[in-house]
């Protein structure tokens, strides 16, 4: 069987159990994603990331950890980093007699700041991902993205998420586009519903997508929403082959990483007619297009979704309903950081991170 490990899991608490070394040591697992209960303190995260990594030195260690309310390490030192929509507000702020174009120019300065401030602090304590930036538009209606978005202008959202891009790579971290082609427009939130945009794709493309497509040489990795675009496939945009592979990689040319959004979300569990279980989900949404599948949050009850998830997919390799693929594992393994980052104590004397502290919103 070719090497690919594409599943992206969870742990329940602040430390590793029998179970989950042994999750983390399955040939499928290639990732693990943090929530705030998996957070105590600096010293015990460290220490956690570090014995995931003396488990599976290549395992993709992610977070969402975009600033704003969506921010999961909040104290004993992290930087409380202003949501996205703050950089967009600054970027529509010239000073009477300042020269046009000041304030976006200050913007695009402070989401570098941002982004540096998060992938460094991250990276300090063994957190090898951050699934940001947020690239959906802000049409004000939408309650799961509301401030996540900087910006309702598509321009203005690509130069700041360009911007904030360049900091989290000069962190030595990676990134995440999120959620294509968008999840601005629909008020639903796709983790309770399934939300469906009903557009035209000549409007998608004209405006919610066209970040995707202006930064399509910059991104490192993007993420579809469960967002249903029935004038352009039957089905979420994450189990979309029309989507990612004629779309996004055809004809945007993106050559990134793609991650499913959360398979226990409510917009990813329907499809064709019926409700799915999550090993029928992820080898729907790797065939689709996926090189990564992400399931949250099933953990907390002894994790039996996760082991039915990680055994349901090798059944589907072992019969070839699903067959693993040798770039998709490229792609997930070049996320992984190239250098080692500043230890905590070091990056807090750092001028660079001062400087980009004090030019914070």
């Amino acid at each position: 069987m070719s090497t690919h490990a594409p599943i992206v899991l969870d742990i329940a608490g602040t430390t590793l159990t029998a179970d989950d070394r042994r999750r983390l040591k399955h040939p499928l697992t290639g990732g693990l994603i943090f929530f705030g209960r998996n957070w105590q303190d600096r010293r015990q995260l460290t220490e956690l990331t570090a014995e995931i990594k003396s488990i599976r030195p290549d395992v993709l260690i992610c977070v969402d950890h975009e600033g704003g309310r969506v921010q999961r390490f909040t104290t004993d030192g992290f930087t409380h980093v202003p949501p996205m929509r703050a950089l967009g507000q600054r970027w529509m702020r010239d000073e009477r007699g300042a020269a046009a174009g000041s304030a976006a120019l200050a913007a695009m300065n402070a989401a570098a700041a941002c982004g540096y401030v998060l992938g460094a602090e991250l990276r300090a304590c063994g957190v090898d991902l951050s699934f940001a930036p947020v690239l959906d538009l802000d049409y004000g209606g939408s309650t799961v993205i509301g401030d996540r978005a900087f910006h309702r202008d598509a321009r203005v959202v690509s130069a700041l998420a360009q911007a904030v891009m360049h900091g989290l790579r000069r962190a030595g971290m990676h990134h995440c586009g999120k959620h294509f082609p968008g999840h601005g427009f629909v008020k639903a939130d796709s983790h309770t519903e399934v939300p469906v945009d009903r557009r035209s794709l000549k409007a998608i493309l004209a405006d919610d997508a066209s970040p995707y497509a202006a930064l399509s040489a910059t991104l490192s990795s993007v993420m579809p929403a469960h967002v249903i675009y029935p004038k352009v496939d039957s089905r979420p945009a994450g189990f979309s082959a029309r989507w990612l592979r004629e779309i996004l990689r055809g004809d945007m040319g993106f050559t990134g990483a793609i991650f499913s959004d959360d398979l226990s979300m409510e917009g990813a569990r329907h499809l064709e007619g019926g409700k799915l279980g999550y090993a029928q989900a992820a080898a729907l949404a790797l065939q689709a297009g996926c090189d990564l599948v992400l399931l949250c949050n099933q953990s907390l009850d002894g994790g039996q979704a996760v082991d039915e998830l990680l055994e349901g997919l090798s059944r589907a390799a072992a019969t070839g309903a699903w067959r693993p693929d040798p770039d998709s594992e490229q792609r997930r393994v070049s996320l992984l950081p190239q250098e080692p980052p500043l230890a905590w104590d070091e990056l807090m004397h750092q001028p660079a991170y001062r400087h980009a502290l004090d030019c914070l919103p």
